[in-house]
């Protein structure tokens, strides 16, 4: 078969080296990639939001499978192109994406479809919000809310506030942060209290098969402090939810999201991804992703078994209730290595030390996410989160001490990395 992937990360990354594993791949190609990319993969020099250009090359290159792995070309449409073009694609339609796209869509269809989640208000400009805010609809003034960005923001859009005070800060600075257009509407939430877990799944619109689950560091300093990013780092771990609260997500989450999306005129095919707190009163669903996460990817298809390949293939057919999906037992977590000013004011450029030495450390594997070659140099740093050092092992502590070895034999000029990952 011949392969494609959409996109320049580290999860893309970890979708190619997955996808090499399969004993059906003859090409593998990934648009537009990046230098890690490049030594497993033909990079394509298409932009992930050039959607003609890339349903030309698949029916040029007669493409049979491809796989998205960001969020931006399915918001735009790429799967309906493609499958109006009758290529075999992996992404939710357009319609879906909204899940992911606009945070007030997806609130309100998680109210029309009795799916927990916080209380919400949704402000159609930064004004609308602040007097929403300020006419003390979220309690006191001492009290934490939530800010969230409407559209689309590579996780970057979540502001939790401590009081109203940071939250009226929040609204103000938001479109500086995000961007016009994701910032254009407000979501205003209720703050919850619990744990955090997202639980990832692939889905054939209307049946399920969970990956294991993860959680995820967002903010760039140690103690969860400063500024929130796409992710500096998560782990994978089974006690993270009990069967009994597994299976209440199901009942209570997945299958009215299913329903609902099937009933509303746009089956869920795809990866359905679950940002989840557990409460003391049960899940609430905080928001939906459309796809894999980035780091989670990296630190989820190290344990996968099944051929990728052959699990695609049953979501397009609607045929994965079907499939036994297997993944490798133990625990794995993801390092991410960024570059200084991550992630305000990335520097780019400097070369990068080490990876020779990690490749051969046991149960180790290095994603590259922000990298480019340099003929000269070798890779060099081209954007914020760099490189995704993962490891599994038989426990958790292993997998971190595991990937924190290896972590510490890389190095670059302003290097910067959290060490209370799994904490």
């Amino acid at each position: 078969m011949k392969l494609l992937v959409i996109g320049s990360g580290g999860r893309e990354h970890a979708l190619c080296h997955t996808f090499l594993r399969s004993p059906k791949l003859s090409n593998l190609y990934c648009a537009p990639g990046n230098g890690g990319i490049a030594g497993i993969a033909e990079c394509v020099p298409l932009r992930p939001e050039d959607i003609s250009g890339l349903a030309q090359f698949a029916e040029t290159e007669k493409i049979d499978l491809t796989f998205v792995g960001g969020e931006g070309p399915l918001a735009l449409g790429i799967t309906d192109e493609f499958e109006g073009r009758g290529l075999r694609i992996v992404g939710v339609s357009q319609s879906a994406a909204r899940l992911e796209g606009s945070k007030s869509f997806a609130k309100e269809f998680m109210m029309r479809h009795g799916i927990p989640t916080a209380q919400f208000v949704r402000a159609d400009s930064a004004a609308a919000a602040i007097d929403v805010l300020n006419s003390g609809h979220f309690g006191t003034a001492s009290m934490p809310v939530v800010v969230k960005a409407d559209g689309l923001a590579a996780g970057k859009g979540v502001v939790v506030a401590r009081d109203r005070a940071e939250a009226l800060e929040a609204v103000i600075e938001m479109e500086a942060l995000v961007g016009p257009d994701a910032a254009e509407k407000i979501v205003l939430e209720e703050f919850l209290e619990g744990r955090e877990v997202s639980l990832i799944m692939f889905a054939d619109g209307k049946h399920v098969s969970l990956m294991p689950p993860v959680r995820d560091h967002k903010r760039i300093g140690e103690g969860d402090t400063g500024p929130n990013t796409g992710g500096m780092g998560t782990f994978t771990d089974a006690g993270l939810l009990t069967p009994a609260q597994t299976q209440q997500i199901i009942n209570e989450i997945i299958e009215p999201t299913l329903a609902g999306c099937s009933a509303e005129g746009y089956p869920f095919r795809g990866i359905l991804f679950l940002g989840l707190m557990m409460t003391d009163g049960g899940p609430k669903l905080l928001e939906y992703n459309v796809r894999f996460g980035d780091p989670e990817t990296q630190a989820i298809l190290v344990r996968l078994e099944t051929d990728l390949i052959e699990i695609c293939n049953a979501m397009l057919d609607g045929t994965l209730a079907n499939m036994p999906v297997e993944w490798r037992p133990g625990n794995s977590a993801c390092v991410v290595l960024a570059a200084e000013g991550y992630p305000q004011d990335p520097r780019k450029g400097d070369e990068i030390h080490g990876l020779a030495d990690v490749a051969n450390i046991d149960g180790v594997t290095v994603f590259h996410a922000g990298t480019a070659i340099d003929e000269a140099r070798g890779y060099v740093t081209s954007g914020g989160r760099v490189l995704g050092v993962t490891a599994s092992g038989s426990t958790l502590d292993d997998a971190l001490a595991t990937a924190y070895f290896a972590a510490g034999q890389i190095s670059w000029t302003g290097m910067q990395y959290r060490r209370d990952i799994g904490k």
